[in-house]
């Protein structure tokens, strides 16, 4: 299984065959291996930008992208479209999406895209990455936990395991057999991570974790999860006595709790964690010993871009749906489309959308250059999240009663939006690192 997941033949051919793109176009699919992949001077002359295109999400624009990114683009919208939207619902009901669902991604080269090949992963780029978050908010379905699986959870296996953790987790992962989530966050240490309380302690050369852990996405399904906890009380600070743990599903004293409820994100499965004296290998320490608090430090500008430009990928969706509805929803004898107060406040918030649109595919194109810097990230995710709460309640409120109704997908995304301004650290946190960088000493 392994070796066959690092062929991108076999994954392409089952794109193309998803999305109906001909034999002919595949081999640009290779490009994907390219961590630097850059459009032609002449492709990005010809590519629109956002708000020149038709609609938001249309294919085949902004200049970031490649034509090799659109024919991924088709695959994962097919994906998503066929495989995902008409079982949400069901999974709504659930708590969580079929571990089917996870199978079928990883067979059609959606976990790991940006994860080295001879890691295990597809070998594409961020850029390839940020095509299946926003592909995933188009379609309005925020159950599937793949951009946390993938793109936080796998890169840390990837840049900081040994040879033997990576081989053992990598392939799985990248194939949706093993699902992987992240336990930072405690009842008593959110945003403050240096407040966690979790700790290991040695036992000769295996490590005792104790501690629990709250709000976990991917936490009921998931067959490993990366543990931050403590490792040296005695540190000058508890930045310097962190660090990580590889832990397995089934492991003596791993205790799932419930599936937690939540106002949104209905079909996304989070869940409390429990350590209970978990008796850990010494090749369980991912990284080096008290190294953990600085891995994390230098992971978390990619999870708030990814926040980032979800947050803007669902501010499209809601902008055309609302668009869509108001052209079709009649008062006073025509559509409110016509109404000029409608019109204006159309105007506004497709402004609102390009405007950030375009910082963040400039943050996209950092990244994918390695030169994302934290504070530019926070600003992408405090904008963005923000933006994408003023979005919602704008859609909800110009589709009248209609948008309270959950059979409406703006309500939906309406209380999907809420929890972004919360997770990957607090928007007042973002104020906080934004403005460190800005009246500290150069």
């Amino acid at each position: 299984m392994a070796a066959g997941l690092r062929l991108l033949g076999r994954s392409f051919q089952q794109l193309s065959n998803l999305s109906n793109v001909s034999a002919s176009r595949l081999p640009v699919c290779a490009s994907l291996r390219c961590q630097h992949s850059q459009p032609s001077s002449h492709e990005e002359k010809s590519r629109l930008e956002t708000g020149q295109a038709k609609t938001l999400m249309d294919i085949g624009t902004r200049r970031i992208f490649t034509s090799d990114h659109d024919i991924f683009r088709e695959s994962a919208r097919r994906f998503f479209q066929q495989e995902v939207v008409p079982y949400h619902s069901e999974w709504e009901k659930a708590g969580e999406v079929s571990r089917e669902l996870w199978e079928k991604a990883g067979q059609q080269g959606l976990l790991g895209t940006s994860i080295p090949e001879e890691h295990g992963g597809i070998g594409g780029d961020i850029l390839s990455s940020a095509v299946v978050w926003e592909e995933q908010m188009y379609v309005n379905c925020t159950g599937p936990g793949f951009s946390l699986h993938s793109d936080i959870v796998m890169p840390y296996i990837s840049r900081y395991g040994s040879k033997s953790q990576i081989e053992k987790y990598i392939p799985q992962m990248a194939a949706g057999k093993w699902i992987g989530a992240i336990a930072m966050t405690e009842p008593g240490a959110g945003s403050d991570l240096q407040g966690v309380r979790t700790n290991a302690k040695k036992d000769g050369s295996d490590w005792i974790l104790n501690g629990s852990k709250v709000f976990i996405t991917n936490g009921w399904l998931s067959d490993v999860v990366i543990v931050v906890a403590v490792t040296n009380r005695e540190a000058r600070t508890p930045a310097h006595g962190i660090s990580l743990f590889l832990v397995d599903n089934g492991t003596k004293g791993f205790i799932k709790g419930k599936k937690l409820e939540k106002i949104g994100l209905k079909a996304q499965d989070t869940a409390e964690l429990f350590f209970e004296d978990v008796r850990l290998p010494a090749d369980a320490l991912l990284g080096q010993e008290n190294r953990g608090f600085y891995y994390l430090m230098a992971e978390l500008p990619q999870e708030r871009l990814l926040i980032a430009d979800m947050a803007l990928a669902s501010c499209e969706f809601m902008f055309e749906e609302t668009r869509n509805y108001v052209k079709q929803r009649k008062a006073f004898g025509k559509t409110i489309a016509h109404l000029q107060t409608v019109q204006h406040k159309l105007a506004e918030m497709k402004t609102q959308i390009c405007v950030g649109r375009t910082f963040v595919d400039n943050c996209l194109q950092l990244h994918s250059e390695r030169c994302l810097d934290s504070s530019t990230a926070s600003m992408a995710k405090y904008w963005a999240s923000e933006l994408q709460n003023t979005v919602a309640t704008q859609g909800v409120q110009l589709h009248g009663g209609w948008g309270y109704m959950w059979e409406y997908p703006i309500a939906k995304a309406y209380v999907d939006s809420r929890v972004q301004p919360i997770y990957g650290g607090t928007n007042e946190i973002m104020k906080e690192l934004i403005a460190r960088d800005i009246v500290k000493d150069k």
